[in-house]
This record gives structure tokens, sequence and C-alpha cells, in this order.
């Protein structure tokens, strides 16, 4: 009873459109009630998952990307891709996929990269011939690489919710290559939606105009090798380098490039507030949903549950893709990852798989569940930006989500693609 009073609860104060964190916190409260446990023990949980020093990377990162977005450094970034890709077969959709690419190594946000690159990116391709429908699902699709490119925040979200105990430099590292493998299975899709719908090239500006716009570039690109290699080697932590990322993109949109404004500052550095209180809430009320769970024994009942489908570790991944893509599709990836990780975590590792590669498994899951109705949020912006609306782009998607899915699988039973760059740094 006590499991149907938590779950249930949860589940309609959220079909009702209650904010997560209160959905979180309102099934914990009711159910501590109902077991006759004192409801201080909310609280505690509650005080005990926001008091954790990594957490602050998470909303500095942030800032440091809104900073960049507003000071040049995004814009400095298309036109390096767009004079590297800009002459294949529908050009700006390959540029908008490189800029995707670069900018997920900075920035670490699926959201901020699709309002970033797509509000540069969607204009122009609809100005030039190509479908909004087109540029909008490349844009959408394209975002998601940022969630697996250090220094992804969600990766963090991840370690932390697994009780601190995962490495966050080996998660930075073991999402590099399905990262990439992502950005080219992207490539491949958009060349040939683009060739069947007859798009255009761009003309190739020379050797000595890309070695120019990368020179420009550099600055902001720099910040990649800062980030991974200063946490890499251990010259500073995780939680450390997000303070670097932002001192960094300070010194670069002020004394650089120029192109920050005391307004875009103040802009960002509200955001950065507002999205703090947010994600402390939202994880402090997990917590207590968390403890519950694993007071309730919910994590053992689910490997009984799936003993009792099948014993094959192949098996049991294909049942939590498709739980995890099923649950993606009307949960916002932030909370849950921190929901889901305390449950499914317990269920891979009881079947062999590293918490390392299933932290990329999940990552990737929950991402495509971002572009995705009816709680899509990478799609809503990327639509917003475009003008048309979620079912326009909808119906054109499906080339961009088979590349997603065939890079999930390849992730998923093949974990040298996530484990092997990790194993190189050890």
């Amino acid at each position: 009873m006590e499991l149907w009073i938590l779950f249930g609860v949860f589940t309609l104060l959220m079909l009702i459109g209650t904010p997560i964190a209160f959905c979180l916190g309102v099934a914990s409260f009711a159910t501590v009630l109902y077991m006759g446990l004192p409801p201080l023990i909310v609280f505690q949980r509650l005080n005990s998952g926001m008091s954790v020093f990594s957490l602050l990377a998470i909303p500095f990162f942030i800032y440091a990307g809104d900073l960049m977005v507003r000071g040049g450094i995004a814009s400095k970034i298309v036109a390096f891709a767009g004079s590297l890709v800009g002459h294949l077969r529908g050009g700006l959709g390959q540029v908008n996929i490189a800029t995707a690419t670069l900018f997920g190594g900075i920035s670490g946000s699926a959201v901020a990269e699709a309002a970033a690159v797509g509000g540069l990116m969607i204009p122009q391709m609809k100005a030039r011939g190509y479908g909004a429908d087109y540029a909008v699902n490349v844009t959408s699709m394209a975002a998601l690489i940022a969630l697996l490119l250090p220094p992804s925040h969600n990766m963090i979200i991840y370690s932390i919710s697994a009780g601190g105990k995962i490495s966050i430099a080996d998660l930075f590292t073991a999402g590099i290559i399905p990262g990439l493998l992502l950005a080219l299975s992207l490539m491949v899709t958009a060349y040939f939606v683009a060739r069947s719908r007859g798009y255009p090239t761009e003309p190739f500006p020379g050797f000595t105009a890309v070695a120019h716009l990368f020179a420009v570039a550099v600055p902001g690109l720099l910040l990649i090798a800062i980030i991974f290699g200063g946490v890499r080697s251990g010259v500073f932590t995780a939680t450390e380098s997000c303070c670097i990322a932002v001192i960094y993109a300070l010194l670069v949109t002020v004394f650089v490039y120029r192109q920050m404004t005391w307004e875009g500052f103040v802009h960002a550095t509200h955001g950065a507030v507002r999205t703090t209180a947010m994600v402390l809430l939202i994880i402090g009320m997990a917590a207590s949903f968390s403890w519950l769970m694993a007071f309730l024994k919910v994590p053992a009942a689910l490997i009984a549950s799936m003993n009792a489908i099948s014993e094959d570790p192949l098996v049991v991944l294909l049942l939590l893709n498709v739980l995890m893509l099923f649950l993606g599709t009307f949960m916002d990836m932030g909370p849950t990852i921190i929901i889901c990780t305390p449950i499914f975590l317990p269920v891979a590792q009881a079947y062999g798989v590293d918490p390392v590669h299933f932290g990329v498994i999940m990552i990737l899951n929950f991402g495509i569940g971002l572009n995705t109705p009816p709680v899509g949020a990478v799609q809503f912006v990327a639509c917003a930006v475009g003008k048309i609306s979620v079912w326009e782009a909808m119906r054109s998607i499906w080339p961009f989500y088979g590349a997603g899915l065939v890079v999930l699988g390849l992730v998923t039973y093949i974990p040298a693609i996530s484990l092997w760059l990790p194993s190189v740094f050890k």
C-alpha cells in the first residue's frame, strides 16, 4: 500500500500540472504520514540531498554557457563550423550539427544549445530555402550531443544521484565517443534527407578563410580543452572547473570579443540564480523520494521482476532502454535522472553493467526523451525558434530519431564505445 501512495500521489500531481519538485515532496510526505514515521524525515533527507558541494557545478556551467552565448562565442563557432562542413550536401544542416558539437563541449546543456544554435541557424536555413521542419529537426536532435560531451551537467546529476561514488571525470570522458558518434550519424542522416529534398550546398571558402575563422574561434574553443584537460589531469575537480569556466567566459567575452553588455551579464546572472534554486529544490525533494524507494525495497522488487522475465543481460538492457525511453516522453530530464538512478542502477549492476557505461546509456535515453512530446523541452525550444508546431516537426523527424536509436543500440551493446577512453586515462 505504501508504494501505491508514493507513486499514486506523485503521478496524480504530475498529471494535473504540479511542478515536479512538489510532486516528489508531497508524495514523500503523504507516504511517511501513512507509514507512521516522523514527518521530520522528509526535511532531513531534503537537507542532506541539497548539501552536496558538487551540485555547485550545475548552475555554474549553465551560467558559463549563457555568458558565452551573449558574449559572441557562439557566433564565432558557427562561422568556423560553416567553413569546415558547409560545402557538404545540405550545407547549413551540416553546419548546424558541427556547431552543436563544438558548442556542446562548452555549454553542456541541450536546451541552451537548441536556443543558441537554433537562434543563429534556423532563420538562415529558412532564408536559404530549407524546410522549416528540416531546420528544426536538425537543430533539436543535434542539441542532444551536448548531453554527452563534457561539461554535461546531467552527468553530474547522475553521479550525485548514484550516491556520489561514480567519478565525474570518468563520466565526462565516457561520453565523448558516443557524442561524436551521434554527431556523425546525424550528419549522415542530414545528408541523405537533404539530398532527397534537393537542398543546396555552400561554397567552400578556401583554407585561408578556414584558418582565419579558426583563429577567431580559438579563444572560445579553448574552454573545451581547459575543462576536460584540467579535470582529467587532476589540476582541478569538476566542481572547481565550473568556476574556471565562468571566469574564462567573462574574460573572453569582455576583453577578447568585447560583445558582453551589462544587460546581458545581469540576465545571465539572474538565470543562473533561478536555475540554482530550481535544481536544488528538485534534488532535495528527490532525495526524500529516493530514500523511501530504497526503504520500501523498490530496486530489489524490480530486479526480481526482471529475473522473472529474463536473466539474459542483453534482454534486461533492452527492457531498461524501452522503459527509459517511455519515461523520457513525459518527464523532464533532470528529475527523471534523479528519480530513476536509485532504481535502475542497482538493476543494471546486478547484471554486470558498469555504472559509468550505464550512465551514458541513461543520458542518451532521456536525451531522446527531451526531443519527444508531450514533454520535449528541446523540441519545444527549436519549434518556437523555427515558428512551426511540434506536430509539423514530428511528421518528418523519424530519420533523425532512427539515427539516435542506432547510436543508442551501439552504445548499449558495445560497452567499449563508452569505456575505452576512460580506461586510457587510468
